[in-house]
């Protein structure tokens, strides 16, 4: 499975990088001002979506205040068109594979990219270190 990482240069985009290399996760990084997503990309992002637009989008971001968007008033296909002309309305960054997506960089949140061994592995270890400090 190939991890992407689409994102700005920006300190969350690194964080996710230098993360996924310091676990040995295999990746393509993509920087969406130079390359920005098509709206076919961007439809493939949303399948992956728990919450829709409102999970991908900045609504914080400079770019979002300036265009003073209205998400209610736009439909899903305005967006997407405005999303590809403006990609820093995007948090950043997004990683994704063929079944998981997570928006912004949150360490306990891209744990779900490790695979299931190195997961259990990591649990069990440290189930073993938490059974130490309490014998001690």
């Amino acid at each position: 499975m190939t991890v992407k990482i689409y994102g700005l240069d920006c300190g969350s985009t690194k964080k996710a990088r230098q993360w996924l290399n310091k676990n040995g996760i295999p990746f393509v990084a993509r920087n969406i001002l130079k390359e920005p997503l098509t709206v076919s990309e961007l439809q493939g992002i949303l399948r992956l979506t728990v919450d829709g637009t409102e999970g991908i989008i900045a609504t914080r971001s400079k770019t979002f205040k300036d265009l003073n968007l209205d998400m209610d008033e736009l439909s899903l296909q305005e967006l997407l068109k405005l999303v590809h002309q403006h990609p820093r309305l995007l948090r950043s960054p997004i990683i994704v594979d063929e079944r998981r997506l997570q928006a912004g960089f949150h360490e306990g949140e891209i744990r779900q990219f490790l695979p299931r061994k190195t997961r259990k592995t990591q649990w069990l270890k440290l189930q073993m270190n938490n059974m130490y400090w309490v014998e001690s």
